[in-house]
């Protein structure tokens, strides 16, 4: 990995200056812009009820007791717990009508995932409630992973125990920075001593899989204090780190504008974090999988690269390819591997539609065979980083577009295949942009790539 750490700054720069641009994460092809609310809903209805690969359930509970000001997710902020209680019901009625619905046995579930918000706004009553729910409409493989997002700043070792007591073992903990200025900035003040608390509750409890959150380009960062964030972390030990490229879009996140007011890390700086913290991360031990995702040896991100089961989706990446995407709750995206379908977003029409007996659908999207073949190449991409040659020249251009790449060292060919370079790695984005048939109708939408 000494590649990373030995680019010489000025080409850094003539690589952001020439690859910055708008662009997918690509956790789906076609992305969630071309979801459309006047897709044929009986056909997506007909899909949901017959898909038969495994599920990978999620379920989205949005509530946080306070805003973050980066934040893209969808949330509601409150701190009226029985808020949550009235959520409930309705999840519970949305889960009934799906399996109602269903004309074929329901698969077995490979991997459970609770998300937010903030799942641990929950009360110990209402987590214990939910574990309840799922273990009574879900069958669920021996050794299905389960994992919830949590939030160390209202962690109880309570909580912590009633999501053991669910059967969950991989947690997941947004930390973004350790630097107090940043923190204050950004609207979470969470002190190291309160992630170290949760660590060893979650280690006591039994949870096998610590995952750490950290986002790099943020109000105040800089190098300084990005390394401090990096060398902080390693005393939490854990087997996986995520490190996001925060994506200023406060056209659709209009909190992230009080950010504006602070300087921001300019591209190349941000790159520059990238580069160290791939550095830092493989130093310690960690394999850099796929775009963002530092895994250790045993953790199951990382077996999955070597076998090739890597898949990329809402939730990042992910452990199952070909299983499909269950989800529940206001928001959430499900998905087969013939169509993506989305819930409303708002908790009035959420609830008048499961009111009215119905799923509450409010968009989606049926794909063609052409957008399967190019998210097989963009999701080939972005997990294993190669590519069939026939793959790429399925595409008419698609090898003379990947010639500027080719030329800078990002890609290379080798034994019938494109392949990703280890520098290439930072602009993986750009390079599975070739096979995106309707990026220039929404460019302007995405966020930067760097």
């Amino acid at each position: 990995m000494a590649g990373f750490m030995d680019v010489n700054p000025s080409t850094l720069l003539d690589w952001v200056r020439k690859y910055n641009r708008p662009g997918p994460r690509y956790t789906s092809y076609p992305t969630a812009l071309q979801f459309s609310e006047a897709v044929d809903k009986d056909s997506l209805k007909e899909d949901a009820a017959r898909a038969a690969e495994p599920l990978s359930l999620y379920l989205h509970l949005p509530f946080c007791e306070s805003r973050c000001l980066f934040c893209g997710c969808t949330n509601h902020v409150t701190r009226h717990k029985e808020k949550a209680d009235r959520y409930l019901d309705f999840l519970e009625r949305e889960i009934d009508l799906f399996l109602q619905a269903r004309r074929a046995p329901l698969p077995q579930a490979v991997q459970l995932h609770l998300g937010g918000g903030s799942p641990n706004f929950l009360t110990v009553a209402q987590i214990e409630r939910l574990g309840v729910l799922l273990k009574s409409r879900f069958a669920f493989a021996a050794d299905a992973e389960r994992g919830v997002e949590l939030d160390p700043r209202r962690l109880s070792v309570d909580q912590v125990l009633a999501f053991a007591q669910m059967g969950m073992t991989r947690a997941s903990i947004g930390i973004q920075d350790c630097e107090p200025s940043v923190q204050k900035a950004i609207g979470r003040v969470q002190p190291d001593a309160l992630n170290a608390r949760a660590v060893a509750w979650l280690r006591e409890a039994g949870f096998d899989f610590v995952n750490i959150d950290l986002m790099y380009g943020l109000p105040l960062q800089t190098a300084e204090t990005w390394a401090r964030t990096l060398h902080t972390v390693d005393a939490l030990r854990p087997e996986r780190v995520a490190v996001f490229n925060y994506a200023h879009v406060p056209w659709l996140k209009p909190n992230q504008k009080r950010l504006e007011k602070y300087p921001m890390p300019l591209p190349d700086e941000k790159l520059a974090m990238l580069v160290a913290a791939i550095g830092h991360f493989t130093g310690e031990g960690f394999e850099y999988v796929g775009m963002d995702h530092f895994a250790k040896p045993g953790d199951p991100l990382f077996k999955a690269r070597a076998q090739g089961t890597l898949q990329r989706n809402f939730q990042g990446y992910s452990t199952h390819a070909g299983s499909q995407i269950l989800a529940f709750g206001i928001s959430s995206i499900s998905q087969t591997p013939r169509a993506y379908r989305q819930n409303h977003k708002e908790f009035v029409p959420y609830e008048a539609a499961i009111k009215a007996g119905q799923p509450p659908l409010q968009r989606g999207y049926l794909l063609t065979a052409d957008d399967i073949a190019r998210g097989k190449a963009i999701s080939a991409l972005m997990c294993s980083l190669r590519l069939p040659a026939a793959q790429v020249d399925a595409f008419p251009g698609a090898r003379e577009a990947m010639l500027p790449f080719e030329k800078d060292g990002l890609v290379f060919w080798e034994n019938g295949e494109l392949r990703v370079s280890e520098m290439g790695r930072l602009f993986v984005r750009n390079i599975a942009m070739v096979f995106d048939a309707y990026l220039h109708s929404n460019e302007q939408r995405f966020s930067k790539t760097v």
